[in-house]
């Protein structure tokens, strides 16, 4: 096993998953085999933010996998989440840690300079994209491609997954370019059959 437990890390967006209850899908997926969830709902009102959150924090202890909230490190201690994800609104990675010191910390960031930060801040592994086009990522600018990529990983020693319109058949490249891992949201959450999707990205990465 790999020093963080993962390498396919599902982002929760449950606008994508087709009129199904997020929590029935992600259930699948696990079932399929992924080991690490985000949870990333920042319109939800705190009660049911929190209660998704106790939800999937259930199902990811059931079978050993491990549950990370977007930026609420008062969520993430309360349902006893294995880590936070810091986006690029939330507190700086080394007051999450701070705040929350046995959590884990990934950082989303979208340049070589951020990135440098969060390692420097204490990032247990980082995030970056957006890689290729894709409309859930369109916000935080063009898609940087797989040589911007490259130059992230070279810089830092943390683990780096690759996010944005990263799918099955872009594993391969993403992973010359020596990343850690992919995160996905559309591309597992938007299948027609997400557990079938997961299962294709657990194959090209090789693990979970």
């Amino acid at each position: 096993m790999d020093q963080l437990g993962f390498r396919l890390y599902l982002v929760t967006d449950r606008g994508q998953t087709g009129g199904r209850p997020l929590v029935e899908v992600v259930e699948e997926c696990l079932a399929a085999g992924l080991r690490a969830v985000q949870l990333r709902e920042k319109d939800l009102p705190d009660d049911e933010l929190m209660a998704l959150a106790r939800s999937l924090r259930d199902l990811t202890r059931r079978v050993g996998a491990r549950l990370f909230i977007n930026g609420r490190d008062d969520v993430a201690l309360a349902v006893e989440a294995d880590g936070l994800q810091r986006g690029h609104d939330a507190a700086p990675v080394s007051v999450l840690k701070s705040r929350a010191p046995g959590l884990m910390i990934g950082a989303s960031v979208h340049n070589l300079e951020e990135a440098r930060t969060a390692e420097r801040d204490g990032a247990n592994f980082i995030v970056f994209g957006p890689v290729y086009d894709t409309p859930s990522k369109r916000s935080y600018g063009p898609p940087q491609g797989l040589g911007a990529l490259a130059s992230v990983v070279r810089v830092v020693s943390v683990p780096v997954f690759a996010i944005g319109g990263i799918t099955p058949d872009r594993v391969a490249a993403v992973r010359v370019a020596g990343v850690h891992g992919v995160a996905v949201i559309s591309a597992i959450l938007g299948a027609e059959r997400p557990a079938e999707a997961t299962k294709r990205f657990i194959e090209a990465l090789g693990s979970a």
